[in-house]
C-alpha cells in the first residue's frame, strides 16, 4: 500500500500541475489539477495495492492546458523495494525530463508508507476498477465471492446539507458564494452554490452506499466560488459514521476546520435495500413463492408504507454476439456493468471472445420509477482503463416484464449505432401510487463527474432546440393573430363564438380543465393510430450529423475546420470560432498577464450558457412531450393532477385554498426546520424526457451486418 501526501515546488512558469501515478505501465491515479501555482498544494491521499515491490512508482507531473495539449512537467521513479515497511517515510524526488536529464525541473515531496495487504476485502477494493490485471483465478465463468462481496453495499447513508452559519468571508464585498463537495470514497457530490452570503441555506439531500458495516469516513470540503479564477477553499470536516446509530436521524452541527463558521447536516444511516448478484439458475422472481411475496409488497394496499421503497428492478445478462474487437488478436475480453441511478454492479470477465455468455442475475432496489437502466460492455484491458464497446439505456418505464430480448448496442453519446448486441431479461415490479407520490419530490443527483466541457456541437444543438421552441410560441401567436385578421373566415368565426361564450361563462376551474383538452385530444389521435410526436425526428436528424466529429471537435478546437462556414444560419458557429482563435493567438503570446484568467472566465461564460440553452430547451420539449404521451405514466399523473385541481376549485370558494396555501407555507419551516424545498411542478417536468433524451433511449433496429464506423438513422424498435 502506498500512502501519498503531495507538496511540489517547481521551477518553472506559472503552471496548472497536476500528477500522475504509474505502475507496470498502467495509469494507478491522477491528482486534481492546482491552477496559477508553482508550489501547489495537493493534500491528496490514495491507497494503492501492488502485485510485487520490484515494479517502481513512476511519477509523471503534468501542466494542464484548457483546449491543448497538456505539457510534460518532470518525472521520477521511486522504487518501492528501497523502502521501509510499516513506516511513514518523506520522500523528496527530483523531477526530470528523460531527454534532457541534466535540467532541474523542481521537486515533488511525497510521504510514503508500504505495508503488506490485508485479506481479500482489500484486494476487492481494486475489483472494481475496470483495468483489473488478469488472473487465473477470474477466468473462472463463476463470479468470485469475492468479486460479488466487494460490490453489494450494506447501507445506505443519507446526508441532508441544511444550512451554514457564520462561514469566512471570501470576497472583498464581506462576502463567499459558497458550495460544499462531499467524498466517501469513490462517491462524490457537489452541492448548489449560494451567491453573496456567510449564512446560506442549501436544503438538499445525498444519497452513499455503505460499503464498510463497521462504518467509514465521509470527507466535506466547503468552498468559495470565484469566476474565472480558482474557488477558493474555506474549510473541511468529517463525519465519523462508526459514531453514530442505524436507523436514526441525527442533527449534526460541525465546526470547520482551517476555516470558520458551522454547517448543519442531518444524517441517517439505514438498511440496505434488497440488492443482489446471482448466477442464472438462482434468482427470486423464478421462485413463484417468493415472488408473490413481492407482489404482496408492492400491493396498492401497502401505498403509504415506506414511501422510498418503490419497487424492485431484476435484471437478466445473458450474452452478448458480434461485438467490437479491441485487442490486436482480433477478439476482445468483455464484461458488462449494470447501473441504475447511482447503483452499480458489474459481471466478470469473459476471456478473448466476441460472443460471450455471462448468465448472471442483478437485482435492484428502484427508488423512482422514473429512472433509466444503463448496461454498459467494455474490453477488460492490462495495460490501461477498460475500452468502451457498447451501451444501452431502457427507461424502467418501456420495460415488457419477463420478455428476453436483444438490444442492439450504441455509441457512447447513444446517439449511433455500434457493433454487436446483448441479449437481457428483465423484470419490474413497482407500486403506482408510491412511484406517482416519488414524481413530485426531487430527482435524485448523480455522483460528481466531469466538469462540463465547452463542445461546438453541443452548443449548436442546444441553440436549435430553444430556436425551436421560440419558432413553436411565435408560429402559436401568428395563428392566433390570423383569427384576429379574418384570413380564414370560417376560422375567424369560430374562434370569435369561442371567445364568446367562454368569456361570458368562465370560471376559474375552467382553467385546469382547458389542459385537460390537449391531452384527451393527443391520446384519441394516438389511439386512431395518428402520431402526434414528429418533433423528435429533428432532433434525431441533428445528434446524427453531429456524431461524427463530436470527439475531435472536443479534442481539437481549431479555427481551420470553421472559415468557410459563413451563411446566415452559421451565426454562432462564427462566433465560437473567433473565441477559439482568440484563445489560440492569445495562448502564443505567453508573457501577456492575466491571460489564463480570461481563459477561464471564457470557459465559465460559455459552459453557463451551453447549460443554459441545454435548461430552457428541456423544459420546453418537456412541456411538450407531457401532453403528447411521450411517458404515457406521466401523462395520466397529470390528468389525475389536473382532474383533482378542477374539482377542488369547482366545490371549494378560491379564498379557501388561497388560505390553506398560505398558512402551509408560513408554517412549513415551524413544523419542520429542516425541511428540504422543492417545486413539485419543476421535479414532475424534471421525470418527463426530453426530445434528446427520447432519441438516446429509443431502440435501434436489429441490423444483421452492423459497422461501427457506418453512421445510420436511429430507427425505432
Amino acid at each position: 500500500m502506498v500512502c501519498v501526501l503531495g507538496i511540489a515546488p517547481f521551477k518553472k512558469r506559472t503552471s496548472d500541475p497536476y500528477v500522475k501515478f504509474k505502475i507496470a505501465g498502467k495509469e494507478v491515479f491522477r491528482s486534481k489539477t492546482i491552477h496559477k501555482n508553482l508550489n501547489p498544494v495537493w493534500d491528496e491521499r490514495v491507497s494503492l495495492l501492488v502485485e510485487t515491490l520490484r515494479d517502481p512508482l513512476y511519477v509523471k507531473v503534468f501542466d494542464y492546458d484548457f483546449g491543448f495539449q497538456d505539457d510534460f512537467m518532470g518525472s521520477a521513479y521511486l522504487h518501492l523495494e528501497s523502502l521501509e515497511h510499516q513506516r511513514t517515510l518523506d520522500v523528496t524526488l527530483d523531477l526530470k525530463d528523460p531527454q534532457y536529464p541534466e535540467n532541474n525541473l523542481g521537486s515533488l515531496d511525497l510521504a510514503v508508507t508500504v505495508s503488506p495487504k490485508e485479506g481479500d476485502v482489500k484486494d476487492a477494493t481494486m475489483l472494481l476498477r475496470r483495468n483489473w490485471k488478469r488472473s487465473s483465478k477470474y477466468q473462472s465463468m463463476r463470479l468470485s465471492d469475492v468479486h460479488r462481496k466487494a460490490q453489494l453495499w450494506r447501507g445506505i447513508v443519507s446526508i441532508s446539507l441544511i444550512e451554514g452559519r457564520s462561514l469566512q468571508p471570501m470576497d472583498n464585498n464581506g462576502l463567499s458564494d459558497p458550495y460544499v463537495k462531499f467524498r466517501m470514497g469513490h462517491q462524490k457530490y457537489k452541492s448548489k452554490t449560494i451567491p453573496k452570503t456567510l449564512n446560506p441555506q442549501w436544503r438538499e439531500q445525498f444519497d452513499f452506499h455503505l460499503y464498510d458495516e463497521q462504518g467509514g469516513f465521509v470527507d466535506i470540503t466547503v468552498w468559495d466560488k470565484d469566476a474565472g479564477k480558482k474557488d477558493d477553499f474555506m474549510g473541511r470536516c468529517t463525519i465519523d459514521l462508526s459514531l453514530l446509530s442505524k436507523e436514526h436521524t441525527h442533527k449534526l452541527d460541525l465546526p470547520l476546520e482551517e476555516g470558520e463558521g458551522v454547517l448543519v447536516l442531518l444524517v441517517t444511516l439505514t438498511a440496505s435495500a434488497a440488492v443482489s448478484i446471482s448466477d442464472l439458475s438462482i434468482n427470486m422472481l423464478d421462485d413463484p413463492h417468493e415472488r408473490h411475496q413481492i407482489m404482496q409488497r408492492y400491493s396498492v394496499w401497502r401505498s403509504l408504507h415506506n414511501l422510498k421503497d418503490v419497487g424492485v428492478v431484476q435484471v437478466k445478462v445473458i450474452r452478448a454476439e458480434g461485438l467490437m474487437a479491441a485487442d490486436v488478436t482480433g477478439k476482445s475480453d468483455p464484461f458488462c456493468v449494470v447501473e441504475l441511478s447511482n447503483d452499480r454492479l458489474q459481471t466478470h470477465t469473459v476471456y478473448k471472445n466476441l460472443n460471450p455468455e455471462w448468465n448472471k442475475v442483478f437485482t435492484f432496489n428502484v427508488k423512482d420509477i422514473h429512472s433509466v437502466l444503463e448496461v454498459t460492455v467494455y474490453d477488460e484491458d492490462r495495460d490501461r482503463s477498460a475500452d468502451f464497446l457498447g451501451k444501452v439505456a431502457i427507461p424502467l418505464l418501456n420495460i415488457q416484464n419477463g420478455e428476453r430480448k436483444a438490444y442492439a448496442l450504441k455509441s457512447k453519446e447513444l446517439t449511433g449505432p455500434t457493433k454487436g448486441v446483448i441479449f437481457l431479461e428483465i423484470d419490474v415490479i413497482f407500486n403506482a401510487v408510491k412511484a406517482g407520490l416519488r414524481t413530485l419530490i426531487p430527482i435524485e443527483q448523480k455522483y460528481i463527474e466531469e466538469e462540463p466541457r465547452v463542445s461546438k456541437q453541443l452548443l449548436l444543438r442546444n441553440f436549435n432546440r430553444v430556436r425551436r421552441c421560440i419558432m413553436f410560441l411565435i408560429n402559436t401567436g401568428c395563428y392566433i393573430n390570423s383569427c384576429f385578421e379574418w384570413d380564414s373566415p370560417q376560422r375567424s368565426i369560430c374562434a370569435f363564438v369561442l371567445f364568446v361564450i367562454v368569456v361570458w361563462n368562465f370560471e376559474l376551474y375552467m382553467i385546469p380543465l382547458a389542459l385537460l383538452l390537449p391531452l384527451a385530444w393527443n391520446y384519441i389521435l394516438i389511439a386512431s393510430g395518428k402520431d402526434t410526436r414528429q418533433d423528435v425526428q429533428a432532433v434525431e436528424d441533428l445528434l446524427e450529423d453531429e456524431d461524427e466529429d463530436y470527439d475531435k471537435d472536443d479534442k481539437d478546437p481549431k479555427p481551420g475546420p470553421w472559415e468557410d462556414s459563413r451563411d446566415k444560419n452559421h451565426i454562432l458557429e462564427d462566433m465560437l470560432a473567433s473565441w477559439h482563435f482568440e484563445w489560440i493567438r492569445a495562448m502564443v503570446d505567453s508573457e501577456r498577464k492575466g491571460f489564463m484568467n480570461k481563459l477561464y472566465a471564457i470557459q465559465d461564460v460559455c459552459i453557463s450558457v451551453q447549460n443554459a440553452l441545454d435548461e430552457v430547451a428541456s423544459y420546453g420539449e418537456r412541456i411538450k412531450n407531457t401532453f403528447n404521451w411521450t411517458v404515457p405514466f406521466l401523462s395520466w399523473l397529470a390528468i389525475v393532477a389536473l382532474g383533482l385541481a378542477t374539482t377542488i376549485i369547482y366545490f371549494i370558494p378560491l379564498r379557501y385554498i388561497v388560505l390553506a396555501w398560505g398558512v402551509n407555507k408560513f408554517t412549513k419551516k415551524l413544523r419542520d426546520p429542516y425541511t428540504i424545498d422543492n417545486n413539485e411542478l419543476l421535479d414532475f417536468l424534471s421525470r418527463v424526457p426530453s426530445d434528446v433524451q427520447v432519441v438516446q433511449y429509443r431502440e435501434l433496429k436489429l441490423d444483421p451486418n452492423p459497422s461501427p464506423n457506418k453512421r445510420k438513422k436511429n430507427n425505432p424498435g
